[in-house]
């Protein structure tokens, strides 16, 4: 992956280049033609070898809400392995009494307190260690609609550029022990409720939902994984205690924790 993000920062400084200088600009079409050949090929490497069951851990929200791209429906569940998101889940907020907006052509974008995911509270999965807590990047407006879409695809190959952290957005990475990481992405900015470092139970707050990074809309990604760095991670199955892994447009309903 940070070769694919030199082949796209070569091609896009040979592109501006070319307007300065005296050269071919064929040469540019060399680095993004690894650009699109490398995602291809990282796609179909097989899983790695003694890839193991499901880790079962508690959920990362409370309330209603339902699924999107899941791991239950395909793997690699977002069409893609690289960051270790090939079991990856994205989940919005569906509560009673308030729908969530829906994709179509207008408004070309909203705010994002009309999403009732926005501000959700999330959880810990598991008693973890903090090994990653950013919150830096701005929420953005939503990308929910057909011309926002095509801006997002150009937006989400700059964002490439700059590395999984300005993919993911904000984002938390916690150490559940032997070897599996939990990671929450598009976060809240300001939203951290903890620090890099700090020991975590299962059920404390942790940060709550934003809109920030490679976002259509305030939503959760979660996903389990073998290392903290996105750049080598390899994906790591789930299920939620209570709910299993909620297929795509499967609603699911978590209950609050028990007050001790």
């Amino acid at each position: 992956m940070v070769l694919f993000r030199c082949c796209l920062v070569v091609f896009f400084a040979q592109l501006v280049a070319g307007y300065f200088f005296d050269f071919s600009r064929w040469w540019g079409w060399i680095p993004l033609g690894l650009a699109v050949v490398l995602p291809i090929v990282l796609n179909r490497r097989p899983a790695s070898p003694g890839t193991p069951p499901a880790v079962e851990v508690d959920p990362p929200v409370t309330g209603r809400w339902s699924a999107l791209n899941s791991p239950a429906d395909k793997v690699p569940s977002h069409g893609t392995r690289v960051y270790g998101q090939a079991y990856a889940i994205d989940i919005t907020a569906e509560p009673e009494g308030r729908a969530r907006p829906g994709f179509g052509w207008w408004p070309v974008v909203r705010r994002n307190r009309d999403f009732p995911a926005f501000g959700a509270p999330l959880l810990a999965v598991a008693d973890a260690t903090v090994v990653r807590a950013v919150d830096r990047n701005r929420d953005h407006l939503s990308r929910n609609s057909f011309p926002a879409l095509l801006y997002l695809l150009v937006e989400g190959m700059f964002r490439e550029m700059g590395g999984p952290g300005q993919v993911v957005g904000n984002h938390v990475v916690i150490d559940l022990g032997e070897g599996t990481y939990a990671m929450y992405a598009h976060l809240q900015r300001g939203s951290l409720a903890v620090r890099e470092g700090d020991r975590v139970r299962a059920g404390q707050l942790l940060a709550r939902c934003g809109n920030s990074g490679n976002s259509t809309e305030p939503h959760v990604h979660f996903q389990l994984m073998d290392n903290p760095d996105l750049d080598v991670a390899h994906g790591v199955p789930f299920s939620w205690r209570g709910v299993g892994v909620p297929g795509n447009g499967e609603v699911f309903s978590v209950d609050e924790p028990a007050m001790p």
